[in-house]
């Protein structure tokens, strides 16, 4: 069979603007075969089509294009030379918007341009700055050019290695449907489980499962967003359980510590200059989706959480396969039971207010009526008071000189306060009375304090002082009379005191704390040696 796979040529178009080109889609650049690049020799060397576009780009890095009019543009491997003068000059007008932050409506390979611009370096000199116009190009282009996710991850994700900014890989994979290359998934993972699990997405950990949770009925007819709002959480919850029973965390527990290296080649199908950052970047990292018994716990955390959750939204069926021992099992069901009834709690109907407008419109005449009497009589008082003072004052003219020498005088030995100086004194006073508030801080005994762990010292450095004053109440011999003391004290009401100091338990203990207005049985220990 001859091979014809060389004879692919491409030809260079100028499109007019009478040319209809908006109703010829752009190929899929992944599946065309890239035709060999021209060479140009200078200065005695030879000078790829990628180094060209590059240098050129510097040229025009400062050029501000004045307004013009949008002339379509089409081509596979977009550059300034396979640009007419008048698609040149939309593309500078088109930039200068873009980087003002506006986005008009332009044909996907002046985008591509742009991109490359700032691939090679291009149009900035900050590299945050750089990914910053990378990722707003993607994100208020992608609706208009679905095609963008193509590229626009795994070249983000190569500016961010090689640049070393500061990027989150779970904020690009959110942006899009797809999935990260599986060696940045393994990396982000991984550094999520030993030091942000906070920032666990259900998107991230479904590339580990054993099964495709989207499949099934309770996904697809109710059980979504409780799947994503709670797996996450889940996941903290059993990390920091393995921490307080075991001392280790799920990446110890499982023995994921063998690194594995790899070649990771830069921005491809991109017009990129190689010789800038190398045509690879080397990438050391844990296999976590390689291993087996990490995938296993995963799954069977992930399907002992979904029919708690089936159970809890009164969903039938359940899922059948392996199932999670019964220790990890119970402490996820517990936890599940603890947070959905208390969430269930708050969304209760509250009691509506209605506001009868005819009884509202009587009162207000009323008050109108009492409003216009009171000022009668304040007017009629005014003036009696002033007939009387201009008497007064012609009696006591006369006086007026001794009155001033009395006075002086009076001052001048005086050393009482002013009426003005008391008024002062007890107004100041007054807001010191206002303003001072006795400070309660959360302490234990001290021989005590070598038993505790360091998430009880975090946990005790994150509660406010109301809430010390609740954990005292608890501890009472009228826990209940005590607390609503606190919540009237604090303007608030008992329950959201308890909520605010279970949020701050789950942060920093990973468990609930306080259960039916009670402290749970299993840490009520920790408290008998609280000091107070």
């Amino acid at each position: 069979m001859e091979d014809n796979s060389r004879q692919l040529e491409f030809t260079e178009i100028d499109l007019s603007e009478d040319v209809r080109t908006t109703e010829v889609p752009i190929p899929d650049r992944s599946t065309l075969a890239r035709a060999p690049l021209d060479k140009q020799v200078t200065n005695g060397g030879v000078l790829s089509s990628e180094r060209r576009f590059a240098e050129e780009a510097r040229q025009y890095v400062e050029l501000r294009g004045e307004e013009a009019a949008f002339v379509p543009f089409m081509s596979y491997w977009p550059t300034y030379g396979v640009m007419s003068e008048s698609q040149r000059s939309w593309y500078f007008y088109w930039r200068t918007e873009v980087r003002a932050e506006r986005y008009p409506d332009t044909d996907l390979s002046y985008l591509f341009v742009h991109i490359y611009e700032l691939i090679n370096g291009i149009g900035w000199q900050d590299p945050e700055w750089g990914y910053e116009q990378l990722k707003r190009l993607w994100v208020n282009y992608r609706e208009r050019f679905p095609q963008l996710d193509v590229y626009m991850q795994d070249w983000l994700v190569d500016y961010g290695l090689v640049h070393k900014v500061h990027m989150s890989l779970t904020e690009i994979m959110e942006i899009t449907s797809g999935f990260l290359p599986m060696e940045i998934s393994d990396m982000e993972l991984h550094r999520l489980l030993t030091s942000d699990m906070s920032k666990l997405s259900l998107k991230l950990l479904s590339r580990y499962y054993e099964y495709d949770i989207t499949l099934s009925k309770f996904y697809r007819d109710q059980g979504q967003s409780a799947l994503e709002r709670y797996i996450p959480q889940v996941m903290v919850v059993m990390e920091s359980y393995l921490q307080r029973t075991r001392g280790i965390g799920l990446i110890d527990h499982l023995q994921l510590t063998k690194e594995k290296s790899i070649q990771r080649t830069l921005f491809r199908k991109a017009v990129y200059d190689d010789t800038l950052y190398g045509k690879s970047i080397d990438l050391t990292f844990i296999p976590v989706g390689e291993s087996a018994p990490f995938c296993s716990l995963v799954t069977r955390i992930f399907r002992c959480t979904e029919n708690k959750l089936r159970e809890l939204l009164g969903f039938r069926g359940r899922l059948r396969g392996k199932t999670l021992d019964t220790e990890f099992a119970q402490v996820i069901e517990r936890y599940l039971d603890k947070v959905f009834a208390a969430e269930q709690e708050e969304l209760k109907e509250k009691p509506t207010v209605r506001i009868d407008m005819e009884k509202l419109a009587v009162l207000q005449q009323e008050s109108d009526y009492v409003r216009e009497a009171l000022m009668m009589d304040e007017l009629a008082y005014s003036d009696d008071k002033l007939a009387l003072d201009n008497q007064l004052l012609n009696q006591h003219q006369g006086m007026q000189v001794i009155g001033e020498q009395v006075t002086s005088k009076k001052n001048e030995f005086s050393t009482s306060p002013q009426p003005e100086d008391v008024n002062v004194q007890r107004t100041t006073g007054s807001i010191d009375l206002e303003t001072k508030e006795e400070v309660f801080t959360l302490g234990w005994e001290d021989s005590f304090i070598a038993e505790l762990d360091d998430e009880w010292i975090l946990f005790a450095n994150e509660i406010a002082p109301r809430h010390v004053q609740v954990i005292y109440a608890l501890l009472g011999d009228e826990p209940d009379r005590e607390l609503m003391q606190v919540a009237e004290r604090n303007c608030t009401m008992p329950a959201l005191l308890l909520d605010e100091i279970n949020d701050v338990a789950m942060e920093t203990i990973g468990d609930l704390l306080i259960d039916n207005d009670r402290i749970v049985p299993d840490y009520i220990t920790v408290f008998e040696h609280v000091k107070r």
